[in-house]
């Protein structure tokens, strides 16, 4: 299907509205590079000022600045954002557009009924095929190498303890001891940080091919004796037997631990619990949990998301949410060059021209692919 061609295309970005989103769909330096594809770029005014990107450096991009979001939105070809559209923006989207972000169009029946009235074609950015390909299109390996650092710090600051080994002339501080739940990216880039904060670092996940990563890192592999290896690389479900054998040591372990961060997350699946009530109860007074996976239910059972509470026992658990928006700056460069390279794919020339033979517009596109004449099949 192709639209547009010899008229040049409109890519739009308005700001952000989600409570707490500081995060833009594209930078100076993407916009610049969007209009080398033949596009013209529309930007509200102030969508990148949370970000530390001003009008003026879109401006000098090449970029066409408006003052609402229905100037930015008007007939446009192509519309990036970070957080879904209400269903009163997508009714204003021209039918046949393209809407590329993180939209969880399945999470909300008004935002999914409005996509498909409208005749919106709908990138949902997290059902983008895990392959080597669609790596420089990754907006959830991108966002939560943000979330990890930031989780991190946020567990520093919590902790009334240093992390690092410090001799002092009032004596010896021995290191913190942290425990990360889950060897994603996410949780990868915590072990890194915790590391480089001087910690001493253990790293914990049901798949024991994720050691390698956890000790390069320089993390030690926490190994409860359960292995839940299946075929092709994925986790197998544990027996009944294997997971409560696998709590009850990591709930004997827990109890040696000063701080845990928990990363554990399954895309469009509420979080596994691991960390029950019972393990909290038997940590040290003092110790921290801040779990990452708090906006999809968390893993600690404790969990209140975007809360930080004390428990019985003297443990602190924050659930801190928008963790990626914290880091707006860097996790706006990254996402929108994700945005990019994606929007390469179909921009062309100044054109849409989307080819359904290739798999990562095909298994991204929501609900369906569209048949030869343009019509959701």
């Amino acid at each position: 299907m192709t639209a547009g061609a010899g008229q040049g295309i409109t890519i739009a970005v308005a700001r952000e509205t989600a409570p707490g989103e500081r995060r833009v769909a594209a930078t100076p330096e993407t916009c610049k590079k969007l209009a080398a594809l033949g596009a013209q770029v529309r930007v509200q005014r102030g969508a990148g000022f949370t970000a530390g990107f001003t009008d003026e450096a879109y401006a000098g991009a090449g970029a066409q600045l408006v003052d609402d979001a229905t100037a930015a939105l008007d007939n446009a070809d192509v519309v990036l954002c970070v957080q879904p559209p209400a269903a009163s923006v997508l009714a204003q989207l021209k039918p046949g557009a393209a809407l590329v972000g993180m939209l969880a169009p399945q999470a909300d029946a008004a935002r999914a009924a409005a996509i498909e009235s409208r005749g919106v074609l709908a990138f949902p950015l997290e059902r983008l095929p895990r392959t080597t390909r669609a790596q420089a299109m990754d907006i959830l390996s991108s966002q939560a190498g943000m979330a990890g650092y930031k989780a991190t710090l946020i567990a520093a600051q919590l902790a009334p303890r240093f992390f690092p080994m410090l001799t002092t002339a009032a004596g010896t501080i021995r290191p913190s001891k942290v425990l990360i739940v889950g060897a994603g990216v996410a949780g990868l880039q915590a072990i890194a940080t915790a590391k480089r904060l001087g910690a001493q670092v253990e790293g914990f996940d049901v798949r024991p091919e994720t050691r390698e990563q956890i000790e390069s890192l320089g993390g030690k592999f926490l190994d409860l004796g359960v292995s839940a290896a299946g075929e092709g690389g994925y986790a197998r479900q544990l027996t009944d037997e294997e997971r409560a054998l696998q709590q009850q040591r990591l709930a004997e372990h827990l109890k040696t631990v000063d701080v845990i961060v928990c990363t554990a997350a399954v895309p469009g699946r509420p979080a596994p619990k691991i960390v029950t009530a019972a393990m909290v109860a038997g940590m040290k007074p003092g110790s921290v949990i801040v779990d990452l996976a708090a906006e999809t239910g968390g893993n600690c059972e404790l969990t209140r998301p975007g809360e930080t509470i004390g428990s019985d026992n003297g443990v602190v658990v924050a659930g801190p949410l928008d963790l990626a928006s914290m880091g707006a700056v860097h996790a706006s460069e990254m996402y929108a060059r994700n945005l990019l390279n994606f929007a390469s794919l179909f921009v062309k020339d100044g054109a849409l021209a989307f080819d359904w033979n290739d798999e990562l517009l095909a298994k991204t596109v929501w609900p369906r692919p569209p048949d030869s004449s343009g019509v959701a099949a």
